[in-house]
């Protein structure tokens, strides 16, 4: 049976309001650009691409990859007026569409947006957990 995928909206807006809640504490303060942060011995460094009065977007890329995996890159925009969080960009994709037909011509899971904002709560969760000490790595760039 080939149903269509329908968007939960709720779901992914409640997704949204939590990865901006617990992203907003991890961002560059004042005038820095870029910030590193160590958890579990893997560096990770979110910069700040581009802020205006009420967006900001953000890249947090992998420093140092563990073998045979690619380094995780997402480029994320939060949305200050609304309170939420969005994932715009991994990897190769550089617009992620909310649904997607399947099979298409990316490979893309039908609900492949919902599925990297939810990595992104799960990947920041992580990180709270386990804690975030700012990492010598942002020295070397």
């Amino acid at each position: 049976m080939n149903r269509n995928y329908v968007v939960d909206f709720p779901a992914i807006m409640r997704t949204y309001e939590t990865n901006y809640a617990k992203l907003v504490s991890l961002l560059p303060r004042g005038e820095q650009e870029r910030c590193c942060y160590e958890v579990c011995g893997e560096d990770y460094m979110l910069t700040i691409l581009e802020q205006t009065r009420y967006t900001t977007l953000i890249e947090i890329e992998q420093l140092s990859p563990l073998a045979n995996q690619p380094a995780t890159k997402l480029t994320v925009r939060l949305y200050h007026d609304a309170r939420v969080a969005e994932v715009c960009a991994t990897q190769q994709t550089t617009r992620l569409k909310p649904r997607y037909d399947y099979p298409n011509k990316g490979m893309h899971q039908k609900d492949e947006k919902h599925q990297v904002n939810q990595f992104l709560n799960d990947w920041l969760v992580h990180c709270l957990r386990h804690g975030t000490n700012k990492s010598s790595m942002c020295k070397l760039n």
